[in-house]
């Protein structure tokens, strides 16, 4: 279809009036918690700096700053001018029409990624990329968030509850932001990337219309710049595309960032999008507070969905207690420890060999035992820290070790859960008996011992491990899914947990 040529767009800070092949940019006299244009001097500088600053991504798009003049000849405002771009070949409107954009979004993660990889790093940008500097961004975009809702377009509630996830992640995780920082992965990014403002055109696409009204806004991670076009592909009803997004862009950056964090980034950019949502619905945007709503669940679901986690998983010998830890960490992109395989290497001996030994007797000893488990904590403590969710397979019989566990994980602001495994002795005896391989070195009568000696765990959740049902059978009889209902009540979240 051909496209008309005059038209007008409009956004909360900016109308753009298009002319046959240009675009002309005029910024809004507004003054908003976040930016001042409210003089003429102020849109003068603003014009220039997004200028300068798009030229990074689209050079070719943005052509200079023009001059408005009133009747006396005299400059009253300025504009931005741009090339035009075709209104039908907005990645926007291609996943809207159902058009194949698979090829396209990959090309815009390897741009971003290469962009990334040249962007200006300093120590002035690396603190915006800080734990504090992330906290701050937080309370100040929920602060101007709930101040723009009123009127009840989102519920309060749900604006206080994103800021408490968002702050719990963030009190355990500062040696996570210390090593992203340390890592350059903090830099001079885009700030503002959504699907409506990339071009995908026969050479290549064009992103345009990066944040250019707080430099404070665009230093930021790459992983965070990334995650916001993950957010807008999703909330455009794509959420496998958002997923390979951030899969792409993680490949070509070489950046190993934990799920979790991923997660945190994409809730925050769908925060700043529900707050500017509000704006629009005050502005008198008929269809922004069902924008805002829906925002703000999504990043709710995101900020549960990447809460870090520290999950015991224990039981005698046999309950099945390391296969029940192996599909958890399967299905949510845990990290599996085990005490079978620390005892080992604590004790130089390979993990697949077995170790005959009485029970409390050799590597089995109360001495071992105690520097197995500090060992297990101690890890899984500094994974946390790095936002990494941990699944602890070991017994757990003792008391004093569950409390280590749980001090460690309020220590790095983790959810704990608990599982105990359990089955029946003739279930559990012919398990051990039928055991080919692996780690684990119990025999019946140290099952039998370890039975005796467990201290009563009453923070458990118990999961009856004795049958594995049909598909065809009663669901709530699977206890990998029973477990996953506890750890994530409100279901696994997958978007964005590629390249696990």
């Amino acid at each position: 279809m051909t496209e008309p040529f005059a038209a007008v767009a409009e956004t909360h800070s900016a109308v753009v009036y298009f002319a046959g092949n240009r675009a002309f940019k005029l910024k809004k006299p507004v003054k908003l918690p976040f930016l001042d244009f409210s003089t003429p001097q102020d849109r003068a500088a603003a014009c220039a700096r997004e200028t300068e600053l798009n030229r990074r991504f689209a050079p070719d798009v943005y052509l200079g700053v023009a001059e408005v003049r009133d009747p006396d000849g005299e400059v009253c405002d300025h504009l931005v001018v741009m090339r035009r771009m075709p209104a039908s070949r907005r990645l926007s409107a291609l996943i809207e029409a159902g058009e194949p954009v698979d090829h396209a979004v990959r090309h815009v993660a390897r741009i971003l990624a290469g962009q990334h990889a040249a962007a200006a790093r300093s120590a002035q940008i690396s603190r915006q990329g800080s734990r504090d500097a992330t906290r701050r961004r937080w309370h100040d975009n929920i602060g101007e968030f709930s101040a723009v809702a009123r009127d009840d377009l989102v519920p309060e509630a749900g604006i206080g509850e994103a800021g408490r996830l968002a702050d719990r992640f963030l009190a355990g995780r500062r040696p996570l932001f210390d090593a992203r920082i340390r890592d350059g992965r903090v830099l001079d990014g885009h700030g503002d990337l959504l699907a409506g403002d990339i071009f995908c055109l026969d050479d290549g696409p064009r992103i345009l219309d990066c944040l250019d009204f707080d430099d404070r806004l665009r230093w930021l991670d790459g992983l965070d710049d990334a995650a916001f076009l993950a957010m807008d592909l999703e909330q455009r009803g794509a959420p496998g595309l958002a997923e390979k997004f951030i899969h792409w862009y993680s490949e070509y950056s070489g950046d190993p960032a934990p799920a979790a964090l991923r997660h945190h980034y994409v809730a925050y950019r769908a925060v700043v999008r529900a707050k500017v949502s509000c704006i629009r619905a005050r502005q008198g945007d008929g269809t922004a507070a069902g924008q805002a709503r829906h925002l703000l669940a999504a990043a709710l679901r995101h900020l549960r969905a990447g809460a870090v986690t520290l999950v015991l998983v224990g039981g005698p010998p046999g309950t099945g207690k390391s296969t029940l830890a192996g599909a958890i960490a399967d299905r949510l992109g845990f990290t599996v420890l085990s005490s079978d395989r620390i005892r080992k290497e604590l004790a130089g001996i390979d993990p697949g060999r077995h170790v005959t030994a009485d029970f409390g007797a050799g590597i089995y000893a109360a001495s071992w035992t105690e520097r197995t488990y500090a060992e297990l904590i101690r890890r899984a403590a500094g994974l946390l820290s790095l936002g990494e969710s941990v699944v602890l397979d070991a017994t757990w019989t003792t008391a004093r070790h569950r409390q280590a566990a749980a001090a460690a994980a309020g220590r790095a602001a983790a959810d704990l859960v608990q599982l105990r495994c359990s089955a029946p002795p003739r279930v559990t005896t012919g398990r051990i008996a039928g055991r080919t391989a692996g780690v684990s070195d119990a025999t019946p009568a140290i099952a039998e011992r370890l039975t005796a000696d467990s201290q009563p765990w009453p923070g458990a959740q118990i999961i009856d491990t004795a049958s594995q049902p049909e598909p065809a059978d009663d669901p709530t009889r699977d206890p990998v899914r029973l477990a996953l209902q506890v750890i994530r009540p409100d279901g696994p979240e997958h978007v964005c947990q590629a390249g696990r």
